[in-house]
């Protein structure tokens, strides 16, 4: 269904993209009153020549790259769906220890991301790098059988988790933007996107299956975990092409010149807008343990509510990626969290059963569905191709490191004053964080495009 098209040359895409970027840059530096010409020379450049009707489809090295992130989200969705049963309802750990763990989920990620970006964008590697992630990633199944029940040793394990992940993201979505034609950059993302889904909508399938068939056999999913990640690996090696720009002697690629990105003023406004709307945002385990909590689910079939999240990312994907396109990506962007404040009313309102749950997972979805590559859709075109990954990292990293704060500080909540009191906080929050974005984020100059 998506075959690139040859009337759309990289090469053409690269040396236009480089161009326009390298003037928004010189602008950017000046002042803050450059932010309309900048954004003028950024239209003009990437999205002003945006034809009614996208002509180009979705490049082959777009789909390799979503292949691979089926299978390796296939391996590590299984995790994820039993992490939260294993440290809690297995090892014992509190609601607030859950949450530091969780955080440094996140936060290990966010501290790599810029590592890996700045590497990829350096050595103009992004394949290898993105590897060496998802190399790492895979390694670490085979940790968490080591780790036993150590909740020291299984935060080391994810750390490294963490690391490669955070290795991996920045120069694999700059890969993508970099083979994707302006005009199709959020149909790129998106199916990419609903490629990663089909891989976290099977995961915890497989986990279900697993302990199903092995009840408490951990040990089962971590082993069956590894072997799908390893062979993730093997297929970005042999199916993957790197995308190695021309390296501008005059703009080289440094710490400073990436750090300088947060200059560009429509860039810095995303940023901001995305750190303030993350910090608010309950990582995914804290929305699966309420609705266990709330509707007493039994712990086998706890690893089958992210099933209901990823169905409705996998159907929403590519359609509001398509959507993100026509009607501007940073609009959909701040849909994609009001949906996710409808799923939080919700959790908090009195409503149960399936009543509660249905709705809760597709609004969860929905809201992956407009925001995760839409983000990197909206910023691919603020950025300078030799320092997109170094970008798309630092805005990842200031995402990472706000839900590593909503994970410890939702959990503190929970900890001291119930459920009930937590979720209430959080609805408050996120509406309030909506309402701050809709004031920082460029929609006015978003209308120009």
């Amino acid at each position: 269904m998506y075959i690139s098209s040859a009337r759309v040359k990289p090469t053409d895409v690269a040396a236009s993209q480089g161009s326009g970027i390298s003037e928004i840059s010189a602008t950017s530096e000046i002042s803050e009153s450059s932010d309309t010409s900048a954004s003028a020379v950024g239209s003009a450049a990437f999205e002003g020549s945006v034809p009614p009707r996208p002509r180009a489809a979705v490049a082959p090295n777009v789909l390799a790259l979503g292949s691979v992130s089926l299978v390796t989200d296939i391996s590590s969705e299984m995790i994820t769906a039993v992490l939260p049963m294993y440290v809690i309802f297995t090892l014992g750990l509190s609601p607030l220890q859950f949450g530091e763990l969780n955080g440094l989920y996140f936060g290990i990620t966010a501290l790599v991301r810029l590592a890996g970006g700045h590497a990829a964008d350096r050595w103009q590697r992004r394949k290898l790098v993105a590897g060496s992630g998802y190399a790492l990633s895979a390694l670490c199944k085979l940790g968490l059988l080591t780790a036993g029940s150590s909740v020291s040793a299984l935060g080391v394990v994810i750390a490294a988790d963490r690391t490669g992940k955070g290795l991996r993201t920045g120069p694999r979505d700059a890969l993508i933007s970099l083979s994707s034609t302006p005009e199709t950059l959020g149909r790129s993302f998106g199916v990419h996107r609903a490629l990663d889904t089909v891989g976290a909508f099977l995961g915890p399938v497989v986990a279900f299956g697993l302990l199903l068939a092995n009840p408490e056999r951990y040990d089962t999913v971590f082993v069956a975990s590894f072997g799908i990640a390893a062979f993730g690996v093997v297929m970005l090696a042999v199916l993957v092409r790197d995308r190695n720009e021309v390296v501008d002697r005059e703009n080289p690629v440094s710490v400073g010149a990436a750090l300088r990105l947060l200059l560009l003023p429509r860039f810095r406004r995303v940023c901001i807008a995305a750190v303030l709307l993350g910090v608010v945002a309950l990582s995914d385990s804290f929305v699966y343990l309420l609705l266990q909590q709330r509707l007493d689910i039994s712990a086998e079939y706890f690893p089958l509510l992210p099933l209901g999240t990823t169905a409705s990312y996998l159907l929403l994907a590519v359609p509001f990626g398509q959507l993100a396109d026509r009607v501007g990506r940073i609009r959909v962007f701040v849909g994609g969290y009001a949906a996710l404040l409808c799923a939080y009313l919700m959790l908090f309102g009195p409503v149960g059963g399936v009543v509660l749950l249905l709705p809760t997972l597709v609004l969860h979805g929905l809201f992956y569905a407009a925001t995760d590559g839409v983000l990197m859709a909206a910023v691919g075109p603020m950025l300078p191709a030799h320092l997109r990954a170094s970008g798309m990292a630092l805005i990842q990293t200031g995402q990472s490191v706000a839900l590593l704060a909503s994970s410890v500080l939702f959990g503190a909540a929970w900890d001291r004053w119930g459920l009930h009191t937590a979720i209430a906080v959080a609805v408050v929050s996120l509406a309030a964080a909506i309402l701050a974005a809709l004031w920082i984020l460029p929609l006015a100059k978003e209308s120009d495009i």
